[in-house]
């Protein structure tokens, strides 16, 4: 399945970070179809694009489920992952990450959305998000940027 066909559902801190470093772009681009939730609408606190869906989880007892274990907002993307049988969950936060393989969903990150997007040749190189993502408090670890930096080519 190319990129480009794929359906994706994001979490907040994507929404987040993507529109600090001017990259939102990146996420109409590489998919086909961009869903999130309400929760996370809410979360991100802006006005979301026009082409990203909004769904709300219909099991809800799933959704509450899985809040025990993480926040609402993530809860609800892996609920909905789960409900439409998404092709990729894009969630940043290390322990959300863990409990997205436990319940075997696709996942990516935000750096991973620029190594796409590079890889798929949307930009020209991934340096630029990514000094740009170390200048928000978006957490990046030096290990992952050189890992990216290398798939990259750069």
């Amino acid at each position: 399945m190319l990129i480009q066909d794929k359906i994706v559902i994001t979490d907040a801190s994507c929404f987040i970070t993507l529109d600090k470093i001017d990259g939102m772009h990146l996420l109409q681009s590489l998919y086909k179809q961009v869903i999130t939730t309400p929760e996370i609408a809410a979360e991100f606190g802006k006005r979301l694009p026009n082409w990203v869906d909004v769904k709300a989880v219909q099991n809800r007892d799933l959704l509450y489920n899985y809040a025990e274990t993480v926040d609402i907002g993530e809860a609800s993307a892996m609920a909905l992952a789960s409900e439409i049988h998404a092709d990729l969950l894009i969630i940043d936060d290390a322990g959300a990450r863990r409990f997205a393989k436990k319940l075997e969903l696709n996942i990516t990150g935000t750096v991973g959305v620029i190594l796409n997007a590079k890889l798929n040749g949307i930009i020209p190189a991934v340096k630029p998000y990514i000094v740009k993502i170390q200048q928000t408090n978006f957490r990046i670890s030096d290990w992952l940027t050189t890992q990216i930096i290398k798939g990259a080519g750069e």
